[in-house]
């Protein structure tokens, strides 16, 4: 077996059934039989045999595990093996730029549950891939990057073009990298990335190839790799499971990305023991947000309305009084979806993550569990004569009114001077977007406002780059969804900055005919640093950008267009937009006017309260002596 120079070998195994389930009606879906279903199903345990090249081995362990796509640019030191791509009909896209490679490898891979593929040169493609395997790092998602090297072996000479140190720019950015020496480690080396990829907490994982090695041939017989079994903790379970079954407990579920392989389980286990269930922003869809127990994302002061009311709870009513357990399964607690580090403490808190390095690092923690979520929640409902709950309809009801509350408050939104409120758009979008569309949202102030006001119905239907904070991730990565879902609609929710960092791979989604719908959000400024900027120094510094004509950019890329600039073009310019058939790209004029953001507002509150004394008296004599210049120069 080959060893990697950086991380794990091995992956978290496709979850064996759950026995003894209790006959659970929420169970009776737990296989989809959607894409990830039928992924699963390609997936061949077969060996590689055979007499055949580098490239020939490597494309066919690629087909052996079943890969739908594969993102990148071709260059002098792969160009073997994308020919070997062709001749062997596996699928790929060519990408404008490897930043977008990385992207779209992992848009497929949150999308459909498997690992997303790029395949990137050496030197320049490597560096510029980067930033999206950052991002597929820190969000846990499954990726494996193909990645040429200059040649080795005797006849290699120095100062080869392209003779970057391949393995150490990768280290900081993936869980393990394979460094091929020998044509004949070529399968193997694969195979066992896509293992590591999807090992404990999935990440992006690099197989480095010097391209000499491609062209190579060998007799092969490389076996397919072991499948270890997934995490478990019994002790802690017991442990955990003596707290969930205590009758005085209000328990209350915070659930991340690693429960979307258990949402039937998640939502079982959730009616068992009638908790309110909150989720990370990776986690949204892992329950249907219109479920009677589904309170929203977060359940602080940053994150849902509905879900910090119920999570706090009303003293003044017992049966809805707050929660005092919380139950956080498969996720991280990370700086974003905790609005920095904001959710309050509960009494008692069980921590269970399929990684042991994320259990009880933020929230004092009684009991962590390394398990997997899906293991997990199945053995819970083997105990459910022991957790079950009496029916709590006052919490439902509470539920309802709250989330009824929240929608009479924004059944109108005013219309702003100078274009749309964007909180208005996202309203108008999941109205007219089918409850299983693939919606990709960015960085801008209104992936906060998505967070908590578009309902997310199924798993893997909403996107968002959480924890690395990519500019531009939406674009590549919902084409990357885009081409492997063609009978599902894909849109994006796009600010004008982050549009700027990948704009040009619109020319892609045209090229390939990928009807992706592209909302971009414009207002000709990074309006997320204003207000971050405007309260702390009462001025703003490097936030103004450039005005574009979307539309001739549209036309000079080949997409079709169309311009929103009122409240009241929403729905017509909506519906033409989801109707087309092709690739669509929408400017919508963007006015926030006086639109608060919570999660902005906690956290700013947040840092506030942790700034010390000498560090508040320097910001609050800048802003007077500010605001005096200001008042003199009226």
């Amino acid at each position: 077996m080959m060893e990697p120079v950086w991380g794990p070998l091995s992956r978290r195994a496709w979850m064996q059934s759950v026995a003894a389930i209790g006959g659970s009606g929420a169970l009776a879906g737990a296989v989809s039989a959607g894409p990830l279903a039928r992924l699963r199903q390609r997936r061949k345990p077969d060996w590689v045999v055979g007499r055949m090249s580098g490239a020939e081995a490597l494309v066919t362990a690629l087909q052996l595990e079943g890969v739908g796509c594969v993102y990148g640019i071709p260059g002098a030191q792969e160009n073997e093996l994308w020919d070997t791509f062709k001749q062997k009909g596996l699928p790929y896209l060519l990408v404008a730029h490897e930043f977008s490679a990385a992207c779209m490898a992992d848009g497929y891979a949150r999308s459909t549950g498997q690992p997303g593929v790029l395949c990137v040169v050496p030197g320049p493609g490597v560096t510029n891939s980067l930033t999206g395997l950052g991002e597929a790092l820190l969000d846990s998602s499954a990726v494996v990057a193909i990645v040429g090297d200059v040649a080795n072996g005797a006849d290699a000479r120095p100062f080869q073009v392209h003779s970057l140190p391949q393995v150490e720019l990768l280290k900081p950015v993936c869980k393990s990298i394979y460094p091929v020496q020998t044509v004949e480690q070529i399968p193997a080396a694969v195979r066992q990335a896509f293992v590591a990829a999807q090992q404990e907490e999935p990440g992006p994982v690099a197989v480095v190839v010097p391209y000499n090695l491609f062209i190579e041939v060998r007799d092969f017989r490389c076996p397919p790799p072991p499948e270890p079994p997934p995490p478990w903790d019994e002790a802690a379970f017991a442990r955990a499971l003596e707290l969930l079954a205590d009758p005085t407990a209000r328990i209350g579920i915070y659930a991340g990305y690693g429960c979307m392989e258990a949402t039937a389980e998640l939502q079982a286990v959730a009616e068992l023991l009638q908790a309110p269930v909150a989720t990370s922003v990776s986690g949204k869809g892992v329950i249907p947000e219109n479920h009677p127990l589904a309170v929203g994302w977060g359940f602080g002061p940053h994150a849902s309305e509905v879900a910090e009311a119920v999570f706090a709870g009303d003293g003044r009513l017992p049966r809805q009084a707050g929660v005092t357990t919380l139950l956080a399964i498969g996720v991280k607690f990370s700086e974003v979806s905790t609005g920095y580090y904001g959710n309050p403490q509960p009494q008692r808190v069980i921590h269970v993550d399929s990684s042991a390095a994320n259990l009880g690092r933020i929230l004092r923690t009684d009991v962590c569990v390394h398990a997997d979520a899906r293991l997990f929640l199945g053995r819970l409902l083997t105990h459910a004569d022991r957790l079950r709950r009496p029916a709590n309809p006052q919490l439902m009801q509470r539920i309802a009114q709250l989330k009824a509350e929240v929608q009479r408050r924004f059944a109108r939104i005013p219309q702003p001077p100078c274009g749309v409120d964007p909180l208005a758009l996202i309203r108008a979008l999941r109205c007219h977007l089918p409850a299983d569309a693939l919606l990709f949202t960015d960085v801008t102030v209104s992936e906060h406002l998505a967070a908590e006001h578009f309902t997310v119905y199924h798993p893997r239907t909403y996107f968002n780059p959480v924890d690395n904070q990519a500019m531009g991730w939406s674009i590549p990565a919902a084409i990357g969804a885009q081409r492997v879902h063609p009978g599902r609609l894909v849109a994006t929710l796009t600010g004008d900055g982050c549009a700027l960092m990948s704009a040009l791979e619109l020319s892609t989604a045209a090229r390939e005919h990928l009807p992706v719908k592209f909302f971009i959000l414009d207002d000709q400024a990074y309006h997320y640093m204003q207000m971050l900027q405007l309260p702390a120094y009462l001025r703003t510094t490097a936030t103004i950008l450039a005005r574009l004509d979307y539309k001739a950019l549209a036309q000079a890329l080949g997409l079709a267009y169309l311009d929103i600039t009122r409240h009241d073009q929403l729905d017509e310019r909506l519906r033409q937009a989801l109707e087309h058939p092709g690739p669509v790209l929408v400017r919508v004029a963007t006015d926030y006017h006086e639109r608060k953001i919570r999660w902005i507002e906690a956290v700013r509150r947040r840092y506030a309260r942790e700034l010390t004394p000498a560090q508040k008296a320097r910001f609050l004599a800048r802003i007077g002596a500010r605001a005096l210049r200001l008042k003199e120069s009226d």
